[in-house]
């Protein structure tokens, strides 16, 4: 049961943080706005003065989770070294940005396209998945990689392990996010040679 906040002042962002912690536990659809206020704390009827309704929330959070992601590609380890450095910093940062963001990020692997926001959360998901694309192909041309999968499945092989995180991590302080990450990081890429040596340098 989630615990409830004491009456405080809300605005969308703390709204948003109770609001996808209850859509990633419950799902979105099983969540009501009654929950929503009973969690924060507010009457129904107060979450309207911050927030035109529930979509409104689930628009919040997808686009913290995607402005995220998109940021990693914006950092300067995704952006300087070859193809497979670059990629590698950016399955790390992934992963490290997944646990940060796990309410969110869950929800965000869920969607499926069932109303408008749930649509462009997937068209920018897929712009991302095709910038990643890239970078695979141009890492197998350079022989960095292995060329005989293709690009969009190996794409979504490596990340497949990165998102599954979601479904069992918790925070409890005993494995730190960042040994998770490179953990990722060094099993996405096997049979492709070893993470390369500068990577915890380069994506500190």
């Amino acid at each position: 049961m989630m615990k409830l906040h004491p009456r405080r002042p809300h605005g969308i962002d703390s709204l948003t943080d109770i609001a996808f912690k209850l859509f990633a536990e419950r799902g979105y659809d099983a969540t009501s706005m009654d929950e929503v206020a009973t969690v924060a704390g507010i009457t129904k009827a107060s979450i309207y003065h911050h927030v035109s309704g529930k979509e409104a929330l689930l628009a919040h959070g997808l686009n913290r989770a995607l402005t995220a992601l998109f940021a990693v590609l914006d950092e300067s380890a995704a952006k300087e070294g070859t193809p497979r450095q670059r990629l590698e910093a950016i399955v790390v940062r992934v992963a490290e940005v997944t646990m940060h963001m796990l309410p969110e990020v869950s929800v965000l692997f869920r969607v499926r396209g069932n109303s408008p926001t749930e649509r462009d959360a997937m068209t920018r998901r897929r712009a991302f998945d095709r910038e990643i694309a890239q970078l695979v192909t141009a890492a197998q041309r350079d022989g960095s990689m292995r060329a005989d999968i293709d690009a969009g499945l190996l794409t979504r092989l490596i990340f497949g392990m990165s998102n599954s995180v979601v479904e069992w991590y918790r925070p409890n302080g005993r494995t730190p996010a960042r040994t998770i990450a490179l953990a990722v990081a060094s099993l996405a890429f096997e049979g492709t040679g070893e993470i390369d040596a500068s990577l915890k340098a380069a994506v500190e």
